[in-house]
């Protein structure tokens, strides 16, 4: 398929019945490959009429579990259980995936904050691009599934920034209690938003769910089974996956809105963190987070850290080296389901 908005190309076509593997390439021109291309994978599975889903992993090269469950699920997709179309992208920002790294190291590109894209711009701009003109207007629901990278963890959960309007908000909600991690996130008002894949689901009415599936450059166990378990109840949740009759009931997922980023706690000297608390620690307003100390004067009194806002502790900073400006913990309101 091609279009003439977009650079990028590919020989896997969206309309096709079946199941297709290929790959969307993204020009890029380079002293060893004056034409070359980058590489993104892409399967599309459909089966007759239903609703169209893309799926996505690898927005951030370093969050690993996303990309496994997409794998697994496109190699046995059941082709005769699909109503509608599935669209999976499990390594979309290619080079930051082939890296291990959460941006590019072709351009230095965070796929996640380069929404809607440019079709002349660097690479992880086009993949943006293609992503925003080409694959969401095809689709009514994608769901995009991240960690906490290299530098954070998480409990393990799913979040969504909440929609204002009513109905688009019991929607979103209703991905969540379906999907059914152990802890569900809703973030009020995320700053900078029209730059995430967010913000073009939103601008184009494409229904949005995310996750955090551990992080710290490992593999959550834990984490991956319970997506790996929600994500075909999520599918027939949308009308996409069809039922055999012997569905699991979702286990109870417990919800909490997410303070502020201006309230999360971060440091303010650079050092070795010592962290005071774990992740799901309950704390209150003032406790104590942590001491940063000083290799290089090790007689000095370590700078303490403190929350300033009490409630549970959903990420961590991952990395003991940490510098001045670097996010140390964030925290939530534990809600009511």
């Amino acid at each position: 398929m091609t279009n003439t908005a977009t650079r990028v190309w590919t020989d896997v076509n969206l309309e096709k019945e079946g199941v297709q593997h290929g790959y969307l390439r993204v020009p890029h021109s380079t002293n060893d490959s004056g034409y070359g291309w980058i590489p993104v994978p892409i399967s599309v599975v459909r089966n007759g009429d239903g609703p169209s889903v893309l799926l996505m992993a690898g927005n951030h090269g370093d969050e690993y579990e996303g990309q496994v469950l997409l794998m697994k699920f496109l190699r046995n997709a059941p082709i005769e259980k699909i109503r509608g179309r599935i669209i999976i992208l499990p390594g979309v920002n290619a080079p930051a995936v082939a890296a291990g790294h959460r941006v590019s190291p072709i351009d230095g590109g965070n796929l996640n904050r380069l929404f809607p894209g440019d079709p002349n711009g660097t690479p992880t701009q086009m993949i943006a691009h293609f992503i925003d003109s080409i694959l969401l207007p095809e689709v009514r629901y994608c769901f995009d599934f991240h960690s906490g990278g290299y530098s954070s963890e998480y409990i393990p959960a799913a979040h969504l920034v909440a929609p204002d309007e009513p109905a688009l908000r019991e929607e979103a909600i209703g991905f969540l209690k379906a999907f059914a991690m152990p802890n569900s996130i809703l973030i009020e008002g995320l700053m900078g938003g029209d730059l995430r894949l967010l913000g073009s689901c939103r601008r184009l009415g494409v229904g949005h769910m995310s996750t955090e599936l551990g992080g710290a450059g490992a593999f959550s166990v834990d984490a991956f089974r319970s997506a790996e378990s929600g994500l075909p109840r999520l599918l027939r949740h949308v009308g996409v996956l069809a039922g055999d009759g012997h569905e699991d009931v979702p286990p109870v997922s417990q919800f909490y809105r997410r303070h502020p980023a201006r309230d999360f706690v971060y440091a303010l000297a650079t050092g070795v963190f010592e962290p005071y608390v774990k992740l799901g620690q309950t704390v209150a307003d003032g406790d104590v987070a942590g001491a940063i100390h000083f290799t290089e004067t090790p007689w000095r009194e370590p700078e303490i850290v403190r929350f300033k806002m009490g409630g549970t502790v959903l990420k961590r900073r991952a990395p003991a080296r940490t510098k001045i400006g670097d996010c140390l913990f964030t925290t939530g309101t534990r809600l009511d389901n």
